[in-house]
């Protein structure tokens, strides 16, 4: 591990609109870790998250995450947060009307790319990672939802980011695709990336050796690994 972490929060107060959601956060996640983040649908993991890639700002305590001062986090540096950051959401949320290529490509294009070669040289890169090297021209509808994920992994690892953000990955899918994805996960964060996954599904948490994080009663508590849930 680094000696400096990757996301920290001191004394951080999270909220979810104007309701105080969790108390008192000391967290720090380092470089390669993959950490679950457990709890109830409503605890706060959600909103933690939001915090982290600047849709909610943090108004009290302290809080850095790849390298950004959230308390002073503004609007117009949310962009540059987010490039180290991937996202990867329960719905998946890929773009319907293009191809895997291109909903490769929308992530890229707004965040900077504009040399064609390179951007389908790297789409084949992450599609290759994530399982689906042939799928790039077909449309989201034509694929499983558990190909859809991948491809929402392979977007969330477009830019090479420090850290994944997974929030409730699996929640529309069947247990044996599940296990899959989050074993895809847990690769991606021995090759240095971090990865923070949201999850109130504990059946699959056995089977990675990996910290676990519970958001309960307004508190976030460490516990010592997946077989303690």
């Amino acid at each position: 591990m680094s000696s400096a972490p990757l996301v920290q929060l001191n004394n951080a107060r999270i909220f979810q609109r104007e309701n105080l959601v969790l108390n008192n956060v000391d967290f720090a996640v380092y470089k390669g870790e993959f950490v679950y983040l457990i709890g109830r649908t409503g605890s706060g993991k959600s909103s933690l998250m939001r915090v982290l890639y600047g849709d909610v700002p943090l108004t009290e305590g302290e809080g850095f995450c790849c390298g950004h001062d959230l308390r002073k986090l503004k609007r117009a540096q949310v962009p540059f947060l987010r490039r180290k950051i991937g996202i990867v959401f329960q719905d998946f949320q890929l773009l319907s009307d293009r191809t895997v290529n291109e909903n490769l490509f929308f992530v890229m294009r707004a965040t900077g790319w504009s040399d064609r070669k390179a951007m389908d040289a790297r789409a084949q890169e992450v599609l290759e990672k994530v399982g689906l090297a042939t799928k790039g021209y077909k449309m989201p509808h034509e694929l499983s939802g558990g190909q859809q994920q991948r491809v929402a992994v392979a977007r969330a690892l477009v830019n090479r980011p420090n850290l994944i953000l997974a929030d409730e990955p699996t929640g529309n899918l069947d247990p044996e695709t599940t296990a899959e994805i989050v074993d895809l996960l847990f690769a991606i964060s021995t090759t240095g990336r971090s990865v923070i996954m949201a999850t109130h599904d504990y059946s699959h948490m056995k089977k990675v050796n990996a910290r676990v994080v519970r958001c309960e009663e307004g508190k976030l508590l460490e516990l010592s690994a997946a077989g303690a849930v």
